[in-house]
């Protein structure tokens, strides 16, 4: 059936039904291409944006603020089936967030770390075990080797002074 079969009193509401129908549909495949491309950033601003217009729509009709809360929940519902979609791009983490707590930026530092990395490993003939701030994959619970050393001179410490009293 097309349009020029449609009785005219017929017209406006078959085309209040094809909105109601299509336009979740074109909100979420264009909501997908956008987060399939850009990411969550993208897809985050792209919902507060749309979300303002409706809030900001000034509209003269019976129910106008029911249908405003009708349409941000079509909004909201939308956007979250695309973010859980296994398609979408997510956003990287930023680096600082990821930095080994501990971690040092001083030279010296670092070449105490190394040192003591190569004495822990020696003589085996793997590498030393140093903490790289450029993890891949979810957060992991590390300690920075700062804290590891500091670790070590408390007990050494703590061994000392036992000694000490024990004499």
């Amino acid at each position: 059936m097309s349009m020029g079969s449609l009785h005219p009193e017929r017209v406006d509401e078959t085309r209040m039904q094809a909105y109601s129908t299509f336009a979740p549909l074109l909100i979420h495949a264009l909501a997908q291409k956008l987060a399939c491309c850009q990411g969550m950033k993208e897809l985050d601003k792209l919902e507060a944006s749309l979300i303002r217009v409706i809030e900001e729509a000034d509209i003269a009709m019976a129910h106008d603020e029911a249908m405003k809360e009708f349409a941000v929940e079509l909004i909201v519902s939308t956007l979250r089936n695309v973010r859980e979609d296994r398609d979408a791009k997510h956003d990287l983490e930023e680096i600082e967030g990821r930095r080994t707590q501990g971690r040092s930026e001083n030279p010296e530092t670092l070449e105490e770390q190394l040192q003591s990395g190569l004495e822990d490993s020696f003589p085996a003939s793997d590498p030393p075990a140093v903490v790289s701030t450029a993890i891949t994959g979810g957060s992991k619970d590390i300690i920075g080797t700062d804290e590891v050393l500091r670790r070590k001179r408390e007990k050494e410490a703590s061994r000392l002074e036992e000694e000490q009293h024990s004499k």
